[in-house]
């Protein structure tokens, strides 16, 4: 109780600074294996970098839940790309789901609008609050107006995670050997008492400066 699930938080840039000031050669060290389970993800996990990402990453799993066949084309285009807020109905096991996705505080609130005044019904929200998503976030690396002003890094940067995922051998989150193992040794089931109580929260205000 009050204890912080964060200790600390690294920024991209941070870590760079870091890494260039102790002379580390990054690029000439050996590769090894991650620390079990960290070296076991998905290309799912990759995209949750870009605005959609987690969104499409979800409906990977929904899908194969739902209609209980495996999903061949795992790609959900509709979701992908730098719009602030982004609209798709995917009809799955004869319902049709109705998702939305927003990046940038601003849209957030227009879409929430939208559900507010019956205007928009969705069955999954995505919201994100750098506007592009992680890959366009306060620590990651900046880029000089006179590109930024005339390439959508943004996209640049979510095209990197797109080709990573599709390179991926196992690209939905559901299929991943340590998330199977997790379930299997401890969660029990999907959706199960201990997966609730230990995966989910719920809003607590917080006051940082007092």
């Amino acid at each position: 109780a009050g204890v912080p699930d964060v200790d600390i938080a690294i920024t991209t840039r941070e870590l760079a600074r870091m890494i260039k000031k102790v002379g580390l050669m990054f690029n000439e060290l050996p590769d090894e294996q991650f620390d079990n389970p960290m070296g076991e993800s998905t290309g799912a996990a990759v995209i949750f970098g870009a605005t959609g990402g987690v969104m499409e990453a979800a409906l990977r799993t929904a899908v194969e839940t739902l209609t209980g066949e495996e999903l061949k084309n795992v790609e959900f285009q509709e979701v992908r790309g730098t719009e602030g807020i982004k609209e798709a109905t995917y009809n799955v096991a004869g319902m049709d789901i109705n998702v939305a996705v927003a990046s940038g505080l601003g849209n957030a609130r227009k879409l929430l609008d939208k559900v507010k005044s019956g205007e928009a019904n969705y069955h999954f929200i995505e919201i994100m609050g750098c506007p592009g998503g992680c890959v366009n976030g306060g620590g990651q690396p900046q880029v000089r107006g006179s590109v930024r002003n005339f390439t959508d890094v943004r996209a640049i940067r979510a095209k990197a995670l797109y080709d990573n995922d599709a390179a991926k051998p196992i690209r939905k989150s559901h299929e991943n050997p340590a998330i199977q193992q997790l379930y299997k040794e401890y969660f029990g089931e999907p959706g199960s008492h201990k997966a609730h109580e230990v995966l989910h929260t719920t809003y607590v205000k917080r006051v940082i400066n007092k």
